[in-house]
């Protein structure tokens, strides 16, 4: 059944699946699917274990245009497994992402550079707890493959996050999805490298109680990931708004879009440890502190402001400090 592309944009990212995110990114009836559910790549650990499967393993990969750009996508689905990568779903990500580099490199050796209305885009689209644990080590393997494939993809293909569905990006699929250019997000998303229910086993429920949602929410949810700069677009719930943002930055010079990255450097390794600093310095107990520190007022008031009044009055953390 062929999906309706003008409904789909339409459609609430967070409530779509990641077969239809990976659709509606991309130009009408442009992508073409890598593994899947007609192939039935399944993950030979979860059968063993006697565990459900799925005929994609929980990943949507493929390729499709917007103009005349190549797009891979890579869309990842948060109601299989938590969304978690394992062997299977960890190689589909890993040589969509070296497809991309090839791609680059076979561009590049034809025409000798590759025009910035031409390049290919990697766009990611996270719905994941991290690791799977039922094939742990498979899954770090496939996690620093794609890193790997992420620092080679820097400077040359712009790499888009999107963190916008149900389950946001935690675990090691939080470093991955920071080690992209450009990080997408809507009030849904959210970006850790521990879940709540982990900290509080961990530190204790006076130290972060995993039961409090408005400290999950406030601690890694998108709205305060934009005012410390881990999310550099906070936009509203829809395919199409991702879909406009991506096409917007399609055409930009590689160095433009570069200038948003949050990883990658000993320049932005120091910036991100001057957060550190400063928590420490300052002795800031909740991520309202930090707000006060960047100069909000009313911090009380911005989780529950609508989104277009949270753009206009927020300050977020200024780049280098």
């Amino acid at each position: 059944m062929r999906i309706n592309w003008n409904e789909l944009q339409e459609k609430s990212f967070y409530q779509a699946t990641a077969r239809e995110r990976a659709n509606g990114i991309v130009d009408d009836g442009t992508f073409k699917e890598f593994l899947g559910p007609r192939d039935k790549m399944v993950s030979p650990h979860l059968i063993i274990l006697g565990e459900a499967v799925e005929y994609d393993d929980g990943m949507t990969a493929g390729v499709g245009k917007i103009g005349k750009h190549p797009v891979f996508v890579i869309s990842q689905e948060g109601k299989f497994v938590g969304g978690a990568l394992g062997e299977v779903n960890g190689a589909k990500m890993s040589y969509t992402l070296k497809l991309a580099i090839d791609c680059y490199d076979a561009m590049k050796e034809k025409y000798g550079k590759v025009p910035d209305d031409r390049k290919p885009i990697v766009v990611v689209s996270y719905d994941s707890g991290g690791v799977r644990l039922h094939e742990a080590n498979a899954g770090l393997v496939a996690h620093s493959e794609c890193m790997e494939c992420m620092w080679k993809l820097q400077n040359k293909v712009p790499n888009i996050s999107i963190i916008g569905s149900s389950l946001g990006a935690y675990g090691a699929q939080g470093f991955v999805c920071l080690s992209a250019d450009v990080v997408l997000a809507n009030d849904y998303g959210r970006i850790g490298l521990t879940g709540p229910d982990v900290i509080q086993q961990e530190v204790g429920k006076d130290e972060f109680d995993a039961s409090d949602r408005a400290l999950i929410w406030r601690t890694m949810g998108a709205r305060s990931k934009y005012i410390l700069g881990d999310v550099n677009f906070l936009l509203k719930d829809s395919i199409k708004e991702f879909r406009d943002k991506i096409v917007a930055m399609s055409d930009l010079p590689m160095s433009e879009i570069s200038k948003y990255r949050h990883l990658g450097s000993e320049e932005l390794v120091e910036e991100n440890l001057n957060v550190v600093k400063i928590a420490g310095r300052e002795k800031i107990n909740d991520s309202k502190d930090l707000w006060k520190y960047y100069g909000n007022e009313n911090v009380d008031e911005l989780p529950e402001l609508p989104q277009e009044e949270f753009l206009k009055v927020v300050k977020r953390r200024p780049r280098g400090l």
